[in-house]
Formats: structure tokens, C-alpha cells, sequence
């Protein structure tokens, strides 16, 4: 199989930086296959890559392997060149700017394809990695995005909220006076301005945010949770917080889910 093509810089032949989406299923006890919700352009194009950027070496392999299944790599994964983001990047985030990640795409500046990856969904989007897509323009690399499942976008469609003006916050705090505190806050901006309201929650807290969203939030607010998006048991659930205290549905503490309030 070829690999993906270089492009032609003015002074040099540069490899092409590809944001390759992963499966949402990372971490839940089911999975499904690649096919259901991952486009075949994007695996044939990711099994051609044999440089990696990545949040985890060990899930990328097993990734890797999965697109085997379908579409056989162009190398054997023992010969595959995986860099790890640094430990403080999972840890503080790089969104920021405060990580320099240019010594990472050294592999692209001499003409190879390179793909960044994270653990689920879109690389750089409430994932680490956007330190690398900076890092990649800074030096002339040719920044692609490949298709594939983004949940906060998934979890938007299916809320019925407003789609034309959204914000991701990313976790609230883990403290229950902190975390009421800034659902508040976030309530007032989604009423007063309209903007939708976006974020999610380690699984294990489900329950607990749910049920401090319920005691926290006006009763004619909108909350929408979206869970297992893409998994046969994929539950999307948009009712007024009145409603919602009525209704018995509950969320499951081992299942990622995407939060959304909103008018």
C-alpha cells in the first residue's frame, strides 16, 4: 500500500500532518466495528502512516490493529514510530500554549506523513494535541483533518439546543459547592445569551453531576445528556429539568456522556 502523499514546500518536501479521529469506544466494556463509524477514506489513508503523535502508545497499538482488520498496514506495528505527549500535557492540558511541540514533527519536516491521534474522537478537541497542530503551521507542515466521530458534535445534533451558537467548557469542578457554583454560572450565560452550553464528566461522576444539575438548575432549563454515542446502546435524553426529575432515566458511571444545557 502507498503512503500518503508529501506535499511540496517552497524550500523543501514536507510531510502532511493528518488529524486521525479514533472510535468513541475507548474504555467502554463493548466495542464495535470500525466500519460502523469511521469512514473507509480515513482508515485506508490512517493504515499508510507509520509516524504517530499520540496521548498513549499502548491504545494506539490496539487502534492500529483494529484498522489492520480492514485495511492492512503499510508497515508491521513493530516498525511503527509512536511518540507519547508528554505526562503534563494529559495532566494540564496544552490548549494553552505552553507546551512547544516542534521537536515532535521532525519525522514530517523530512518528508513523512506523520498522524496525530487521541484516545477517542477528534485529536485537539477536548483532547490533547492542539499544541501539535500549532506546532505544525509554525513550521510550514500542511495541517489535514481527517472524518470521523466527534462527540460534542454528536451530542449537540441530538439536544435540540441551539446549534448556531455553542461553547465547550470542559469538566466542572469535582467539589459538589464548587461544581454547583459553576453550573449556575453557566446556566445564567445559556439564558441570557442563548449559547449552549457544553461538557462532560469522568464516568464514574455521572450520577453524581446529574444529580447536582437537577438540584441546581432553573426547572424550564434544558439539559441534554448524550451516552455511549456510536455503541449499540447509545442513549441521547433533552427534556426541561421539571421533566427530568419526573422521568426515571439514569446514567450509567461506566459510560462517557456528553452534558448540555441550555433554553
Amino acid at each position: 500500500m502507498n503512503s500518503p502523499t508529501s506535499t511540496t514546500g517552497a524550500q523543501q518536501n514536507t510531510g502532511t500532518l493528518y488529524l486521525v479521529p479514533a472510535p468513541l469506544d475507548f474504555g467502554c466494556d463493548e466495542t464495535v466495528a470500525l466500519d460502523a463509524s469511521m469512514p473507509a477514506g480515513t482508515l485506508r489513508l490512517a493504515s499508510g502512516i507509520s509516524h504517530w503523535i499520540c496521548e498513549n502508545a499502548k491504545s494506539t497499538r490496539a487502534y492500529l490493529k483494529r484498522i489492520h482488520e480492514t485495511h492492512p498496514l503499510r508497515l508491521p506495528l513493530q516498525s511503527m514510530q509512536l511518540q507519547e505527549l508528554p505526562r503534563e500535557v494529559h495532566k494540564k492540558g496544552d490548549h494553552g500554549g505552553g507546551f512547544d511541540a516542534r521537536h515532535m514533527l521532525q519525522p514530517a519536516l523530512t518528508g513523512n506523513a506523520m498522524g496525530l491521534v487521541s484516545e477517542a474522537g477528534m485529536p485537539a478537541i477536548a483532547d490533547p494535541g492542539s499544541s501539535v497542530v500549532r506546532a505544525a503551521h509554525d513550521l510550514g507542515i500542511p495541517v489535514v483533518p481527517l472524518v470521523g466521530p466527534v462527540s460534542l458534535l454528536l451530542a449537540l445534533a441530538a439536544s435540540g439546543l441551539n446549534g448556531q451558537s455553542f461553547a465547550f467548557v470542559g469538566y466542572v469542578p469535582a467539589t459538589p459547592a464548587e461544581r454547583a457554583q459553576k453550573i449556575r454560572e453557566l446556566e445564567s450565560l445559556a439564558l441570557k445569551t442563548g449559547q449552549t452550553q457544553l461538557f462532560i464528566e469522568t464516568p464514574y461522576r455521572n450520577t453524581a453531576l446529574l444529580q447536582t444539575l437537577l438540584q441546581s438548575l432553573q426547572q424550564n432549563t434544558r439539559l441534554a445528556t448524550a451516552s455511549g454515542l456510536t455503541l449499540p446502546g447509545a442513549r441521547c435524553h433533552s427534556d426541561l429539568v421539571k421533566n427530568w426529575k419526573n422521568k426515571p432515566w439514569a446514567l450509567d458511571n461506566s459510560i462517557p456522556t456528553v452534558f448540555a444545557i441550555g433554553r
